[in-house]
């Protein structure tokens, strides 16, 4: 099964499961790990359910291009890293 591990950062605002799903693209995979925390969905996803412009998401160590459909495919053995950018100065 994939595995979705979520950035500890997120933490300060919601609970950050470590999830394993069978899903076969990234959209389905991530729909797991919001049916585990509704919360998450909106600090990963915008209004219109396209990646947030701070959150860079890795499949089995290659960053995600399409930020828009997320149709990327996964292996029954995909590592998945979400990931939210610091910013700040």
């Amino acid at each position: 099964m994939a595995k979705l591990v979520f950035t500890q950062q997120l933490r300060r605002f919601t609970e950050v499961p470590e999830v394993e799903t069978d899903a076969a693209d990234l959209r389905n995979a991530l729909e797991a790990a919001f049916a585990v925390n509704a919360n998450l969905r909106g600090y990963i996803l915008d209004e219109q359910g396209h990646l947030r412009e701070n959150v860079v998401i890795f499949i089995d160590g290659q960053r995600v291009r399409d930020r828009v459909s997320l149709s990327n495919s996964l292996k029954p053995n995909s590592s998945v890293h979400v990931l939210q950018a610091l910013s700040g100065g």
